[in-house]
């Protein structure tokens, strides 16, 4: 049986477009609704701000050429903070009468790594020690926020937390510009890649929690995802390569989760039907040797971006998404 969801990000820039989301992905994802993310709000909505909102244990604040660690936490990364407790807030109050799964998003150790700075400058990616410090204060702030989660909606009987790496490709192919923007970083060799994001798998699973590893980047590694622990992985259809055909069917196969991103994000030209998509996933899994009938764990859903839908297209995208889950 297929099922539905949304990779997180939705459209609008106010802050009461934010219920309006919750309704809508409760009312559309019945089986996996999410925790939105409206990253048109501003930089402490995005995605950076909101991956160091969860982070425990260390400081950061906003300077001219991003997010930067520091000793103590400035006024945007306390914003940062406060504005996911609100939103949760918003999400308990929608979500109070809901059973059932759920999913929420963070973001990965490694596109933190990649887009913080270090305290004197330049990327977390660039020091071995600090990228190891701040995935582990990553995995412990995911501890406690799914424990928030958890005492919030109370009827959630299972937490599925994606895991977003988007930089996670340029990380280990060492195309991560450097401050300068003249070099770039060197690459983070597998078995670090694999430990980092294994260390925050470990603190999903331990908490309760299914993890999921996120990506909408070409040439993610996903094999290397695939043996971190992960309960499913996530990625567009369109970024998928040959080589990846093997991974998302040894973790079909195994009873794990695909999420599969096969719904336009923003508004296209024409509108494909709903058996139109049906039909290109059912070739896909043809192409994997899989059997649509016997696949328990496929997972459908809007491709990246849907923030930079318009709303109306935002819902198209959601109600499609749901219709071909129940196609398939």
């Amino acid at each position: 049986m297929s099922t539905a969801t949304s990779i997180g990000s939705m459209p609008g820039a106010e802050d009461g477009d934010y219920a309006e989301a919750v309704r809508l992905l409760l009312g559309e994802l019945p089986d996996l609704p999410h925790v939105p993310e409206l990253p048109g709000r501003g930089v402490t909505a995005a995605m950076t701000g909101r991956g160091l909102a969860v982070v425990d244990g260390l400081a950061a604040d906003l300077q001219p050429a991003g997010w930067r660690l520091t000793d103590a936490s400035g006024v945007d990364h306390r914003r940062a903070r406060s504005l996911l407790a609100q939103d949760l807030d918003v999400v308990e109050e929608q979500a109070q009468d809901y059973a059932g799964a759920f999913k929420t998003q963070v973001t990965g150790p490694w596109t933190l790594a990649a887009t913080v700075e270090k305290p004197r400058g330049d990327k977390v990616l660039s020091d071995h020690g600090a990228r190891r410090e701040l995935a582990q204060a990553l995995a412990e702030g995911i501890g406690t926020h799914l424990a928030d989660l958890r005492r919030r909606l109370r009827g959630v009987d299972r937490w599925v937390v994606q895991v977003d790496e988007p930089a996670l490709a340029a990380v280990v192919a060492g195309q991560v510009p450097t401050a300068s923007g003249f070099g770039r970083h060197r690459r983070v060799h597998p078995p670090e890649a694999s430990a980092h994001l294994e260390w925050v798998v470990a603190a999903i699973t331990d908490a309760g929690g299914e993890a999921w590893v996120h990506s909408c980047a070409p040439q993610t590694p996903w094999s290397l995802v695939a043996g971190t622990g992960v309960a499913g992985i996530s990625a567009d259809l369109d970024m998928l390569g040959p080589s990846d055909l093997d991974t998302f069917a040894e973790v079909l196969e195994s009873g794990r989760t695909a999420a599969l991103g096969v719904v336009p994000s923003t508004d296209p030209a024409s509108v494909p039907s709903d058996a139109r998509v049906t039909e290109r996933v059912q070739r896909w899994l043809d192409m994997l040797g899989l059997d649509p009938e016997v696949v328990e764990r496929l997972v459908i859903t809007p491709s990246c971006g849907l923030a930079g839908a318009g709303r109306e297209w935002a819902t198209q995208a959601v109600r499609l998404s749901a219709t071909v889950a129940r196609n398939l």
